[in-house]
């Protein structure tokens, strides 16, 4: 038997370092699988996110529709338009079209083939975007419209007629070359919306608040409503802002007013933080908005509609005006318009150089004054509020407001009896205060 000596200890295994037995090469394994996963599924989830977020602007980015015909049009005129002054300043043209054409249209009347503008809006956007002014164009205002080219290819005669028919005779460019005619104002970029789209926006913002002074209940308008605060769905909104029997005095200003108090009213429950900051609320007003809209080139994008509103998202709501052109019942046909002057040419002059423009709520004696004559008896067979489809029949008497005699020295309606317009050597305000409303104003008490 031999012996054996012990075992050198220097010759001892060393003692196996942490993580090195088994166990912890396997925890070591598990955690590096571990951070594979992870990275994977994080660059899974931005890729999924990004390609969601991509389809979305897709989406909403092919929502709107390129108004190029309007474009080629308004190229054929380029020389002839007006120039602008102020770098950075914005003018869109805001048309409401009352086609009974396209989904949801029908149930507001026949289809005639043709459509006119219902509501007509210039917005004009400070170069500063501390201040934005809506002003209301009367469809019934008498303008010189110019040749125009028809959907078909003809030309219409130049023609001196309701400003509403220049949507008729030749669309939105025709509308835009009577409109920068008549105020000498350059246009930058234009929107059409249709009856569906308007109603889609409202119902979009799960609706818009407004407080009514008294009941309403106009079968024509589809509008049943008691008095006090109100929020509007689309439907119910649509007939508030196109109803003329039976809220006010049955006048296109009244009806222009209300108009202006409502879009003061969409424009504070947009910019709310609910709205704004919500994406599942956001979506599907942008969505909406979207679908809605017919625009120029230039806005024809998400990328050219967000640069709008972003320089309008930091204008104070007391900065957002409302108020229409100064006009009168015209002079040979009391169920027609004509503009003041020179009050609607300084509101134009200031507008142009981007001058500050003050407006005021009327007075009690204003807002009572009476419509300027009986007017025309709505004859439009499908009971349309607009009450001028189909021909001049029925058109709107208007109210006065002769707050623009008393500011700029003009003398009513004996001032044309001769067919010659109003003295121009009266001397305006250097800062007139037009009648109007803002954004804050149409607040609910």
């Amino acid at each position: 038997m031999t012996d054996t000596a012990p075992d050198d200890p220097r010759k001892a295994p060393a003692p196996a370092p942490a993580g090195a037995s088994p166990t912890g090469l396997g925890r070591r394994r598990r955690h590096r699988r571990w951070l594979r996963y992870a990275a994977l599924g994080a660059a899974v989830l931005v890729l999924v996110t990004g390609g969601i977020g991509w389809a979305v602007y897709r989406k909403l980015d092919g929502n709107i529709t390129e108004d190029t015909d309007a474009a080629a049009e308004l190229a054929r005129y380029e020389k002839e338009r007006p120039t602008p002054l102020v770098h950075d300043a914005q003018n869109i043209l805001l048309i409401g079209s009352d086609t009974r054409s396209g989904r949801g249209n029908r149930a507001y009347g026949r289809d005639l083939g043709t459509q006119r503008s219902d509501t007509t809006i210039l917005l004009h956007l400070a170069a500063d975007r501390q201040s934005a002014t809506a002003v209301s164009l009367p469809r019934d205002l008498m303008v010189r419209v110019p040749s125009c080219r028809r959907p078909d290819g003809s030309r219409t005669e130049a023609r001196f007629v309701q400003f509403n028919w220049a949507f008729e005779f030749g669309g939105s460019a025709c509308t835009i070359r009577t409109v920068e005619k008549l105020t000498g104002i350059r246009v930058d970029h234009h929107m059409v919306v249709d009856f569906a789209g308007f109603k889609d926006m409202v119902d979009a913002v799960d609706g818009v608040q407004v407080c009514l002074k008294h009941p309403v209940d106009d079968p024509d308008a589809r509008l049943k409503l008691p008095a006090g605060r109100q929020t509007l769905d689309g439907e119910q909104a649509l007939g508030f802002v196109r109803a003329r029997k039976s809220l006010g005095n049955g006048s296109d200003t009244e009806r222009m007013d209300r108009q202006q108090e409502f879009l003061g009213a969409l424009v504070n429950k947009v910019r709310s933080n609910d709205v704004l900051l919500n994406p599942t609320r956001l979506y599907p007003v942008l969505d909406a908005a979207t679908s809605s809209l017919t625009t120029d080139p230039g806005l024809a994008s998400l990328r050219g509609l967000y640069e709008l509103v972003r320089g309008m998202r930091t204008i104070p709501t007391d900065r957002v005006q409302f108020l229409t052109v100064p006009r009168r019942s015209y002079a040979y046909d009391a169920n027609r318009d004509e503009l003041v002057e020179p009050a609607a040419e300084e509101l134009f002059t200031r507008l142009r150089e981007d001058e500050p423009v003050q407006v005021a709520p009327r007075t009690a004696d204003e807002a009572a004054l009476p419509p300027d004559g009986e007017g025309a008896e709505d004859t439009s067979e499908d009971g349309d509020e607009s009450g001028d489809e189909g021909g001049d029949e029925g058109g709107d008497e208007g109210a006065y407001d002769s707050s623009y005699d008393e500011e700029y020295g003009g003398g009513g309606e004996g001032d044309w009896a001769d067919g010659r317009p109003d003295d121009p050597s009266h001397t305006p305000s250097p800062a007139p205060t037009f009648r109007g409303s803002t954004a804050a104003a149409s607040e609910c008490g």
